[in-house]
């Protein structure tokens, strides 16, 4: 089972990834695909957790750079039906059967895509069509890599913390911040691909999710949340005389950022009630 989620990690993320790729209707579905395979890895990680089992999010790194849709496309095929066949280890047929009817229609759908030239690495770094300053350029290319990476470690914190607790208070908040991060992995996702700058997340240690003090974490968390949102502003400064959109996009963000930190605070308020 430990496998099992080790491999759906893997195939949620490079779907995810395949999806940025697509400059065609192909998006959205892998898109879809990527949100079902999601579903896939929280509930074998609920069975790991019933079962007693200890595990972690360690998986492979995952080759993406290709230069046509068809290459990613046909590795997913590949690894949907190793998938099928590990699903033997799930003592839950029910989930099993799910989940394996799920893959195949999946493996179906992507076996028929259109093939598509990919520039998602061409390392073009232009958004838009917009003619950005180089110091822009730099800054958009620098905080895009790095939220990127922080959206996918809060996914998975997120997802972690919310697993592993009973407390409908808290897990109402988790689950918001989840949905949070997976908009704003999935924008930064696509811009990266525009500009050609596209990579996966490196793989999270399991002490940032494994975590000894979910208080602690809200804390950190609430200052690194007021820092995004100094980016943010910066950000949306550095590129306000070329483009306004671009601009209001990253204020939207900002804004954004405010209500995770308020949520962050709830939670902390929480913890504190429960310990009066």
């Amino acid at each position: 089972m430990k496998t099992l989620l080790i491999k759906t990690h893997e195939v949620w993320l490079e779907t995810m990834m395949a999806a940025f790729m697509s400059q065609t209707n192909s998006r959205q579905t892998l898109y879809e695909f990527s949100d079902i395979l999601w579903r896939h890895f929280t509930w074998i990680e609920h069975e790991l957790i019933q079962s007693g089992d200890p595990y972690d999010y360690d998986r492979d790194t995952i080759p993406i750079k290709v230069t046509h849709l068809r290459d990613v496309l046909s590795n997913l095929s590949r690894r949907l039906s190793e998938i099928d066949l590990q699903l033997i280890v799930c003592t839950n047929r029910d989930l099993a059967h799910r989940i394996s009817t799920d893959l195949r229609y999946i493996e179906g759908v992507i076996s028929r895509m259109s093939n598509e030239v990919v520039t998602a690495f061409d390392a073009s770094r232009t958004i838009d069509r917009i003619a950005l300053t180089q110091e822009a350029t730099d800054a958009l290319t620098l905080f895009l890599f790095e939220e990127s990476y922080k959206e996918y470690e809060l996914i998975m914190i997120y997802n972690y913390l919310k697993a592993h607790s009973d407390d409908a208070f808290l897990n109402r908040i988790f689950q918001i911040l989840i949905d949070e991060s997976f908009f704003h992995l999935r924008s930064f996702g696509s811009m990266m691909a525009e500009m050609g700058i596209l990579g996966v997340p490196r793989v999270i240690h399991k002490s940032l999710y494994q975590v000894e003090s979910v208080e602690q974490f809200l804390r950190d968390g609430i200052e690194e949340e007021i820092a995004a949102k100094q980016q943010c502003l910066d950000l949306s400064a550095a590129v306000s005389k070329e483009s306004k959109e671009l601009a209001a996009f990253f204020d939207f963000i900002n804004f954004q950022e405010d209500y995770h930190v308020s949520l962050m605070r709830e939670a902390l308020d929480h913890y504190a009630q429960m310990k009066a």
